[in-house]
């Protein structure tokens, strides 16, 4: 049995750009995968700037485990967003899901004690938004060519 199954791209019917989105955002997924995964603080003191005078080595190693579980999914969104282009709807309203659970949370719930925001809850937002555009797309069958 081969690793991966055959590929579903001819099957795919919706927006080209769709699938280039997934590539971007399986990247930014693995890149700060990498980040939090490799950097001695894991980015969160000096991308975040969390203070890190209390608990710094719970903050680490929870940006460390974050990390862990970011590169396995980014390369498994890259895989879809390359391969399996069938599964890219899916997989668009899920990030959506996962980024606008991550945005409530970061601007209006568990993460909004304070005025500082990392560059995260930013990107989270404008993924959302970004993101159910691009799921339109994906819904959408293209013209006959």
């Amino acid at each position: 049995m081969a690793l991966l199954p055959p590929s579903t791209n001819a099957d795919y019917r919706g927006s080209i750009l769709a699938a280039w989105f997934l590539v971007l955002s399986a990247v930014l997924t693995i890149v700060p995968g990498a980040i939090h995964y490799f950097l001695p603080d894991g980015g969160s003191g000096v991308i975040a700037h969390i203070d890190l005078t209390s608990r710094a080595d719970t903050i680490i190693a929870i940006f460390a485990w974050y990390g862990a579980m970011q590169i396995p999914f980014g390369i498994l969104i890259l895989t879809i967003a390359l391969r399996y282009r069938t599964l890219v709807p899916l997989v668009l309203l899920l990030l959506i899901m996962m980024q606008g659970l991550s945005a409530f949370a970061a601007w209006f719930w568990k993460g909004s004690h304070g005025d500082h925001h990392p560059p995260e809850h930013y990107a989270s937002a404008v993924f959302v938004v970004l993101g159910v555009i691009v799921f339109a797309l994906s819904l959408r069958a293209r013209r006959a060519q």
